[in-house]
């Protein structure tokens, strides 16, 4: 197993690796559309019941460049966009912002964001990279999984508490704007 990428000490720094959990070229149940997944290595939360518990080790893993990525992403045109899932992509925050800025800039891709915290957590933080993060996000899925919340109906959720956030509304409203999956058969 390949050992953890060095931090960067300045903040402004190009990240160019990220530890990985895993990927999954054409997913259809991590947003809308066929996806590009990444799952990344490392999670604080340790939901109880948690689907990707083998994420949570921050040790493990393994490192991927952000070249690399991107180029897979851009090779299938089916794609409607990319996911960051995990693990907990807001402990990656810097490297994905850095990917997602690339992504952004280089395809027509949407992204789509999963994360424990709730965007009231995160807009709270002032690790670097989280606020950039968020302002790239098409969809943030945020909350932590509750298992005694659990709900097999909703989609691309798994606990009734977290809340699929439509950010382009939201930054355009000045307040959470929910995207309402229920409504859609897309």
């Amino acid at each position: 197993m390949q050992s953890a990428p060095k931090k960067k000490t300045v903040s402004n720094m190009a990240c160019t690796e990220l530890r990985l959990a895993g990927t999954e070229p054409e997913s259809i149940v991590d947003g809308r559309g066929i996806r590009y997944t990444v799952f990344v290595q490392g999670c604080p939360h340790n939901c109880s019941g948690c689907q990707n518990p083998q994420t949570h080790d921050f040790s493990g893993g393994y490192t991927a460049s952000i070249d690399s990525l991107l180029a897979e992403m851009k090779e299938n045109p089916l794609l409607r966009g990319v996911t960051f899932s995990g693990g907990e992509p807001f402990a990656q925050a810097n490297a994905l912002a850095d990917l997602a800025e690339r992504l952004k800039r280089e395809t027509t891709l949407d992204l789509t964001v999963y994360s424990g915290w709730t965007y009231e957590e995160l807009l709270k933080c002032t690790k670097p990279g989280v606020h950039r993060l968020l302002d790239l996000t098409d969809y943030l899925v945020d909350g932590p999984y509750i298992e005694t919340q659990r709900d097999l109906t909703l989609h691309f959720r798994g606990s009734r508490n977290q809340r699929v956030i439509d950010m382009n509304a939201t930054r355009r409203e000045g307040h959470i704007v929910l995207d309402d999956l229920d409504e859609e058969t897309e």
